[in-house]
Formats: C-alpha cells, sequence, structure tokens
C-alpha cells in the first residue's frame, strides 16, 4: 500500500449531481452504514470493510481507502472498483478488503451489499463448534441463515474467492471462523439490519453460556415460523428501520451525506 495523504482522500470534492441517482443514493447508504457500525463500534480502527455494488454498472463496487477511519467516510470518497481485474493499490484498497467482496458479488449476484466485521462477540462465537445459536428472538430471526468458513489465514489470496462463495451459498450471514463475520443483502438496510442481529445474538450467547445455567431453545418449528415471520416484517414495518436510523445519524454528524 503506497503512501498515502490523508487529506487526498478524504477531503475531496462533492460528487452529487455528477453521478447517476441511484449510484449516489448507494453511496450515501454506505457511507451511512460505515458511520453507524462506528457508533455501535463494532469496526476495529481503520480495518474491516463494508461494500455495494454499483447501480447500473454490475461489475464495479464501491468501499472505503483502506486508510480512512470509518468516521470519515463520505457519500463521495468512497472509490469504485472492478471486481474483475486485479486489485491496483495504488487505489488506496485494501487488498484483503477486494478480495472478500469481489469473492461475493461475483458469486452472488443476488447481493448488493455486504458488511464485514470483526465485533468482539461475533468473533468469539465464530470459534465455538456450535457457532451461532436461537436462544434469543435475535438468533431466530437468523435461523438456517448462518453460514461457516473455516479459517484459512489473511484473505489476500484470490484463490480463496471460491472456497467464501461456496460456503455462504445462499446464506445471508456467515461467522468466518476465528476471524469475523459477514453479512449480506440485496440492499444495504438488509446487510446492516443482518449485522446488527448477529452481534446481538452473539452477545447475548456470551453472556448465556458464562452463566452456567440450563439454558432453552425454542423447538425447530417455532424457530423456522419465526424466521419467516421476519422475513414478512422485513417487507413491511421492517421498512422503516434504515430510514429511521439514518435521521438518528443526520442529529449526530451528516457529514457521510457530502
Amino acid at each position: 500500500m503506497p503512501n498515502v495523504d490523508i487529506a487526498a482522500i478524504r477531503d475531496v470534492k462533492s460528487l452529487k449531481g455528477s453521478l447517476p441517482p441511484e449510484e449516489w443514493d448507494a453511496r450515501v447508504d454506505l457511507a451511512a452504514c460505515y458511520r453507524l457500525v462506528r457508533a455501535n463500534g463494532w469496526n476495529k480502527n481503520i480495518f474491516n470493510h463494508a461494500s455495494m455494488r454499483v447501480p447500473g454498472d454490475p461489475d464495479f463496487f464501491l468501499i472505503k481507502a483502506h486508510a480512512l477511519l470509518w468516521d470519515e467516510v463520505t457519500a463521495s470518497n468512497l472509490v469504485k472498483v472492478n471486481m474483475h481485474k486485479e486489485l491496483d493499490e495504488k487505489s488506496f484498497v485494501n487488498r484483503l478488503g477486494f478480495v472478500l467482496h469481489s469473492g461475493i458479488l461475483r458469486g452472488r449476484r443476488d447481493v448488493n451489499a455486504i458488511v464485514h466485521i470483526h465485533e468482539e462477540a461475533c468473533v468469539a462465537i465464530s470459534t465455538t463448534k456450535d457457532g451461532i445459536l436461537p436462544f434469543t428472538q435475535d438468533g431466530v430471526f437468523l435461523y438456517n441463515q448462518v453460514a461457516y468458513h473455516e479459517y484459512s489465514g489473511l484473505t489476500d489470496d484470490a484463490e480463496e474467492r471460491a472456497a467464501i462463495i461456496d460456503n455462504l451459498g445462499d446464506k445471508a450471514a456467515m461467522l468466518m471462523r476465528n476471524h469475523g463475520s459477514v453479512t449480506v443483502g440485496e440492499k444495504m438496510s438488509e446487510a446492516y439490519s443482518r449485522t446488527q442481529r448477529l452481534v446481538k445474538a452473539s452477545q447475548i450467547q456470551l453472556q448465556l453460556m458464562a452463566s452456567g445455567a440450563e439454558l432453552v431453545i425454542p423447538s425447530e418449528e417455532v424457530c423456522r415460523h419465526t424466521a419467516r415471520q421476519f422475513m414478512e416484517h422485513n417487507r413491511g414495518r421492517g421498512l422503516d428501520d434504515w430510514p429511521a436510523a439514518l435521521r438518528e445519524l443526520d442529529r449526530i454528524d451528516a457529514s457521510y451525506r457530502n
């Protein structure tokens, strides 16, 4: 990665009005995701990453410049990357992030948004044999929707793309063993919501495991039924969640929209 002039990649001229409206909206949503994850303390310094496929230009995706903090990301300073070409790190994009996100976006045409984090509870649960369990409603919402990918080192080898997409399959989330989590969605609102659910389910599961108490898991029938209910919720009342998150973020700092 070349030496970076932070101001040059952070304080860029606004692209609003110079891009198709659909791409601009995607940039705003992705920048908002970076800020929301940072506000929740789920990221690790400048590391981890979220991405979005470019609407109308499906072979390209948006991701942050590696050296930027998550709360420095704006709609205009996101980097547009060709997922089919070898990464030129002069673009300031992290190769590890490129391999992971390009692999998923190439293999899952239904996915337009990805969030990858190393939140501590998710990492801890990723190391357990059983992984995430439906102890709580958040866990039930993800019932049969969490895949697992075995740890094989840093994701800088392009050949690992095939294993990542094979292990993810058609699932909405994946725990990367001894590493972190990945959530995906057709929209950023879906990927972010699934991140929220996975983090909360992991945090509570750790507390329950530490309690030593005998634990109760809902029946498979109830888990399947509730997971279906949640899918319906996402198509109805759940549509209000993302706009509400953005309004809350706007009250704190609306600069992500720049």
